[in-house]
C-alpha cells in the first residue's frame, strides 16, 4: 500500500495535540472520527489529559502503543516540526499538518516550512495549512472542517482535490445539498510535500473515482501535473479544474511580445488542453460539469433536444445551448410523427425544438413516450428535460418516468428545474439525471461532456532531424541578425537583408535589393526598435544614408546607446503578418502563434500549444494552430484575397518548435515578429526576431 493509500484509508490514526473540548479545532478530529464510525484505532496525544471521549490519551508520540499509519498534527507552527520528526522516526507513513503560519506568512514562515519538510524525512506530509481529507467512499474523516457536522454525505464517483481548505468544505456541503455523490476529498494546503498532481495520479487508479474535480491556485510542477492528468485521461477518468486568479496578467517577459500575449492564465489553458483537463470557467461550473460527467454518458455530437412543459423555460435553455456552440435542430420527420402520435389532435409544437408537451399535463405515459422517441431519434445526441412547477409538485413521478427510460439508450439526459426546488433537483441528481437550477448550467454541463467525448491526446513528433544544431556558438540576448541566423539554421526562411555600418554601405545595400527597403537599428540591448525610433520603412537608395544618420542620433538621444550597426531589409508587402513565439514557465513550454506586427499586443489574437516534454510539435499540431485564430480567414482567402502559404507556415511552426526542443532550457526566450506568410507557393519570411540563450 502506498503512503497516499494509507493516508486515505488508514487502519490507525494518531491525533497529536488532541483536545477534549469538541468545540475547539483540536477537538474536532477525534469527534468526527467517532461520529462517522471510523473502524480503526484512534490514539489521542496530549500530556495533560488521561482520556478523550473514552479513548486513552497518550502523553507523547513515544508512548503510543503502536506506529500509527497516519497522524493528524494539531500543534502550532513552532512545535509541529518536532512532532513530525518523532512520527517519522517511528515509521509513520504520512502526517497531516493542520497549522498555518508557514510559507503563506512570509520569510520566517517559509523557513519553518523548510524545517518541517526536513523533519519529515521519508514520511509524506499533507499540508501544512490544511483542513485535511475525507474519504467519503469509506466514511473516513481526517479533517477539521465544520462541514463534517453533517450526518450523511452522498457517496459517488467524483474525487475532489483543492488547494483551499475552505473551498473543499464548500464543495462538500454544496454537493451534499444537491445530491451529488463524492468519493475522496483532499485539501493540499501549502503543499510542502504532497501536491495536487500526487492525488490526481492516485485517483487515476482509484476504482471508486471516475471524475476528478480540482480547485487550483497554482501548479508548482507542470511536468508532474501533465503526467498525472494524462494518466487519468488514459484511464478514462475525466478531470475538471477551476483555476482561481485568472484575472492576473502574470509576469510578462521583458524582451518579447510573447511574454505578454502568453500570460500565465493562457499557459494554464494550453496545459489543460494538452492533457484533456476541462476548464471550469466559473466556480459553480466545477460541480456542474463534474456531476454531468459522473453519469458516464457522453454525447456523440452537439445536437440537443429540449423536452419541456413550459415554453419560456425551454426557450431559456435553447438560447443557452446555442450560445455555448451546441445545436438544437428540429425533429426529423419520423421523430415528429412519433411525437405527434403521443397526443390527440393537432399539436404543432411537436415539430419544433424545444418540444413542448404542456397540453399533455403531467402524464407519465406521455413523458416516458416522448423520452423514448428522443432516445431513438437519429437527430439528437443528448437531451434536456425541463421540470416545471407541476413536476416539482410530484418530483418522484418525474424522476421515476425518466429513470425508467435511462437503460434504453446511452444518450446523456440532464434536467433544468425551472422553479426553485432544490429537493426535486437533488432527487433527480441522485437518480443519475444531473439537475440544474440555471439554463446556463445545462449548456456548460453538456459542453463539458462534449469536450470529454471529442478530446484526443496530442501525438507529438519525437523525431529531431539530423541536421539540427544543438550547440550554437552564441549566447546572451541576440541581436536581430544573430537571432534570424539561429532561426535559419533550423530551416526557417528569413527576409533578404544586409548588415551595414555606414551611410554609404546602406545606399549600396538598398540598390542591390532594388526596391523600397526598411532600415532598422541592430542591437542586442534594444528589442523593441520601433518604440525608440529605430525603424523606417519605404526608403530608397537616395535617401537611406541621411535616414541612417538621423536614426542614429534619435536612438542615442532616447536610449543613451550609440548604434553602430543597421539592417537594410527588403520590403515585404503582400504577406499576412504573424508572430511565432516560445513561452517557458513552471508549467512547461508553449509555442504561441498570433496576429503579428507592432499591434500584436493590442489585438492579442493568439493560440498556444504545449511543447511536448520531448520532441517537437507534430505537423498536425502545427497545422491546427492558425485555424484557432480570428485572423484565419485572411490566411484562407477572405473575400477574394489570395490564399496564404499555410503549408509553409506549418513547416515554419514545426521548425520553430524543433529549435525549442533541441536547445531545451538553453533557449530562454524566442520570437519571430513579424513572420510574413506569403501567397500560396511563395513560402514565409522571418522579418524580425528575438532570441535569448543561456
Amino acid at each position: 500500500m502506498t503512503a497516499i493509500a494509507s493516508l486515505l484509508s488508514p487502519r490507525s490514526v494518531a491525533v497529536i495535540g488532541a483536545s477534549s473540548d469538541p468545540r475547539k479545532t483540536a477537538g474536532l478530529p477525534v469527534r468526527f472520527l467517532r461520529k462517522h464510525h471510523f473502524p480503526g484505532a484512534i490514539y489521542p496525544v496530549n500530556p495533560r489529559l488521561a482520556d478523550i471521549d473514552g479513548l486513552t490519551c497518550y502523553p507523547d508520540v513515544a508512548a503510543l502503543p503502536e506506529t500509527p499509519d497516519v497522524a493528524i498534527v494539531l500543534l502550532g507552527a513552532a512545535r509541529a516540526a518536532d512532532a513530525v520528526r518523532e512520527l517519522a522516526a517511528m515509521g509513520t507513513r504520512a502526517a497531516i499538518v493542520v497549522a498555518s503560519g508557514f510559507s503563506e506568512t512570509g520569510d520566517d514562515g517559509a523557513q519553518r516550512q523548510r524545517a518541517l519538510r526536513e523533519a519529515a524525512g521519508a514520511m509524506r506530509i499533507l499540508g501544512p495549512n490544511t483542513i485535511g481529507l475525507v474519504n467519503v467512499t469509506d466514511s473516513m474523516t481526517l479533517a477539521v472542517s465544520g462541514v463534517l457536522e453533517m450526518d450523511r454525505f452522498p457517496v459517488g464517483a467524483i474525487g475532489v482535490v483543492s488547494q483551499s481548505g475552505g473551498v473543499l468544505g464548500s464543495l462538500l456541503s454544496r454537493a451534499a445539498a444537491r445530491g451529488i455523490g463524492l468519493s475522496k476529498l483532499v485539501a493540499t494546503g501549502n503543499e510542502v510535500d504532497l501536491e495536487i498532481a500526487d492525488f490526481v495520479d492516485h485517483l487515476a487508479d482509484d476504482a471508486d473515482t471516475q471524475v476528478i474535480a480540482l480547485y487550483i491556485e497554482s501548479i508548482r510542477n507542470g511536468a508532474k501535473f501533465r503526467a498525472a492528468a494524462s494518466k487519468a485521461a488514459a484511464a478514462g477518468k475525466r478531470v475538471v479544474a477551476f483555476k482561481v486568479g485568472r484575472s492576473e496578467a502574470g509576469a510578462a517577459a521583458a524582451a518579447s511580445h510573447t511574454g505578454a500575449l502568453a500570460g500565465s492564465d493562457r499557459m494554464y489553458d494550453a496545459l489543460f488542453e494538452d492533457c484533456g483537463v476541462i476548464r471550469a470557467e466559473a466556480f459553480g461550473d466545477l460541480l456542474d460539469v463534474a456531476a454531468a460527467l459522473a453519469t458516464g454518458r457522453l454525447p456523440k455530437g452537439p445536437r440537443v433536444a429540449i423536452l419541456t412543459s413550459t415554453g419560456g423555460a425551454g426557450t431559456l435553455v435553447a438560447d443557452s445551448l446555442n450560445l455555448a456552440g451546441l445545436q438544437t435542430p428540429h425533429p426529423d420527420e419520423n421523430t415528429g410523427v412519433r411525437l405527434r402520435a403521443l397526443l390527440p389532435g393537432d399539436f404543432a409544437s411537436m415539430d419544433r425544438n424545444p418540444i413542448d408537451v404542456t397540453l399533455a399535463g403531467l402524464q407519465p405515459a406521455v413523458l416516458r413516450g416522448a423520452i423514448e422517441v428522443l432516445q431513438d431519434s437519429p437527430t439528437y445526441d443528448a437531451f434536456v428535460i425541463v421540470v416545471g412547477s407541476s413536476g416539482v409538485a410530484q418530483p418522484a413521478l418525474m424522476a421515476d418516468a425518466i429513470d425508467a427510460c435511462l437503460a434504453r439508450s446511452d444518450k446523456p439526459v440532464i434536467a433544468y428545474v425551472s422553479p426553485h426546488a432544490p429537493a426535486a433537483a437533488a432527487l433527480l441528481t441522485e437518480r443519475k439525471v444531473p439537475a440544474f437550477a440555471a439554463p446556463e448550467s445545462c449548456a456548460v454541463a453538456l459542453a463539458g461532456m462534449l469536450h470529454a467525448r471529442t478530446w484526443q491526446p496530442p501525438r507529438p513528433d519525437f523525431r529531431l532531424r539530423s541536421a539540427v544544431v544543438t550547440d550554437p556558438p552564441i549566447a546572451g540576448s541576440l541581436d536581430e541578425a544573430a537571432a534570424k541566423a539561429l532561426f535559419a539554421r533550423y530551416g526557417i526562411q528569413c527576409a533578404h537583408e544586409t548588415v551595414v555600418t555606414t551611410a554609404a554601405e546602406a545606399e549600396a545595400a538598398a540598390r542591390a535589393i532594388a526596391g523600397p527597403v526598411a532600415l532598422k537599428i541592430l542591437s542586442g540591448a534594444i528589442m523593441h526598435k520601433s518604440d525608440v525610433g529605430g525603424v523606417a520603412i519605404g526608403l530608397s537608395a537616395d535617401g537611406i544614408g541621411a535616414e541612417l544618420e538621423a536614426m542614429r542620433a534619435i536612438v542615442a538621444a532616447r536610449t543613451g546607446h550609440r548604434i553602430d550597426r543597421f539592417i537594410v531589409q527588403e520590403t515585404i508587402a503582400d504577406g499576412v503578418e504573424l508572430i511565432v513565439g516560445l513561452r517557458r514557465d513552471n508549467l512547461g513550454s508553449a509555442i504561441l502563434l498570433g496576429l503579428g506586427g507592432v499591434t500584436a499586443e493590442l489585438y492579442a489574437d493568439t493560440a498556444l500549444v504545449m511543447l511536448p516534454l520531448t520532441g517537437r510539435l507534430s505537423r498536425e499540431q502545427a497545422a491546427d494552430l492558425p485555424r484557432k485564430l480570428k485572423v484565419w480567414p485572411l490566411l484562407d482567402g477572405y473575400r477574394g484575397r489570395p490564399k496564404a502559404d499555410v503549408d509553409a507556415l506549418t513547416e515554419a511552426i514545426v521548425a520553430f518548435s524543433e529549435m525549442a526542443a533541441a536547445l531545451g532550457d538553453r533557449l530562454m526566450e524566442a520570437e519571430i515578429n513579424p513572420l510574413f506568410v506569403l501567397p500560396a507557393g511563395r513560402g514565409v519570411r522571418a522579418a524580425d526576431g528575438v532570441a535569448i540563450l543561456r
